[in-house]
């Protein structure tokens, strides 16, 4: 089968906004999409109409009911197409979408949003429920998402949520709450940041990001799946047991500390899972240090093609600098910027010069500091 027209239910959403270019752009599909939030969208009856694939991209909540909506519309004009949801929580959307007679994959993309033009280096989950003549569609949309895709059924999924999703939040909502409660006594979190370690660190930075987005996300993430409630029953249960234990505080408690928390848990998750999750807390250490050298500078390279960032480090070389570390990374506008750091005891005015050539060059923008 093949699509010529995509249409997205919730297309003024920010996953619906970035579908609509991903669509556009790497599948060269026609997308039309309905929102509310848009008054110039496209109306149901029009996407039911003319949409050979049809995307559900609405908040947790509202998706069962909206797409129940659109099965009574479509009245059996969905047979033989395909239709697709991107929400968090996938039993009671995909449940939903096969009342239809359309072929049915829940999609679960790991990630808010992406600045980048595909889910390259992120995981997306595929639910495929009913997918038989769209099988080949539904593979090459995921080849074209560039994403590390996991098969899994609805239910399995939502399981697993509860743990990689909802445990995160909610053991970082408590953490910012308590650092709320303590900000009177020990200062708001740029006083305790000088204090850091690479832990602490990392768990601001996602207690920041969690806080940056979508408010009403994260709170479906947790009132919208079943299986989030006995998870916090056994993560409060875990807390309750290492207070009670700091509470007695005598040497018993130490050994059953010891034994519990440590020993029982290190002994579960197996040498190879934590030689593995050491070396990835090394490396993202070794990132947090290089992003912390101030003697380094930022490039943005606006001509994406081969050899762009030889030549950029060719200016260095012929100014005699000496590269310690370089990492890309994007900005809110999607823009890649190269943060170049070098040795310590470099020649300031050399790097100066460097990145004078590298403006008037024309190779790339060196951005303020």
């Amino acid at each position: 089968m093949t699509a010529r027209v995509v249409g997205i239910v919730g297309s003024a959403g920010a996953y619906g906004r970035w579908l609509r270019g991903f669509l556009q752009q790497r599948m060269g599909v026609e997308v039309i999409g309905h929102d509310p939030a848009d008054p110039q969208s496209h109306t149901p009856e029009q996407l039911l109409e003319r949409a050979d694939v049809l995307v559900f991209s609405a908040p947790i909540r509202h998706t069962p009911a909206l797409i129940a909506d659109y099965v009574a519309r479509s009245a059996g004009r969905e047979a033989g197409r395909l239709w697709l949801d991107v929400t968090s929580v996938k039993s009671a959307p995909v449940a939903a979408m096969l009342a239809s007679q359309a072929e049915v994959v829940g999609l679960h993309p790991m990630t808010a949003p992406p600045k980048a033009p595909t889910l390259k280096g992120r995981v997306m989950v595929v639910c495929e429920a009913r997918l038989t003549h769209w099988q080949p569609w539904v593979q090459q949309l995921c080849d074209a998402l560039e994403a590390e895709c996991v098969r899994a059924t609805p239910a399995h999924h939502d399981q697993v949520m509860a743990l990689v999703q909802a445990m995160v939040h909610a053991t970082h909502l408590a953490q910012a709450g308590v650092l709320r409660e303590y900000a009177p006594l020990l200062g708001a979190l740029p006083a305790l940041m000088p204090y850091r370690s690479a832990s602490f660190e990392l768990d601001t930075a996602i207690i920041a990001r969690i806080l940056s987005l979508n408010p009403a996300i994260y709170e479906d993430i947790q009132f919208g799946n079943p299986h989030v409630a006995p998870m916090l029953d056994r993560l409060l249960a875990q807390l309750q047991q290492l207070r009670a234990q700091v509470g007695q505080g005598d040497d018993a408690a130490r050994a059953a500390f010891r034994q519990q928390l440590l020993l029982d848990n290190r002994d579960s998750q197996g040498e190879t899972v934590l030689a593995e999750g050491n070396y990835t807390f090394e490396r993202v250490g070794y990132l947090l240090a290089d992003l912390t050298e101030r003697n380094a500078i930022s490039v943005h390279l606006p001509e994406d093609r081969p050899g762009s960032l030889r030549e950029l480090l060719h200016v260095f070389e012929r100014h005699a600098v000496s590269l310690a570390s370089i990492h890309s990374s994007r900005t809110p506008g999607g823009e890649v910027h190269f943060r170049v750091g070098f040795v310590a005891g470099s020649d300031v005015q050399a790097l100066q010069r460097a990145a004078v050539e590298i403006d008037a060059i024309g190779i790339g923008r060196v951005l303020p500091r």
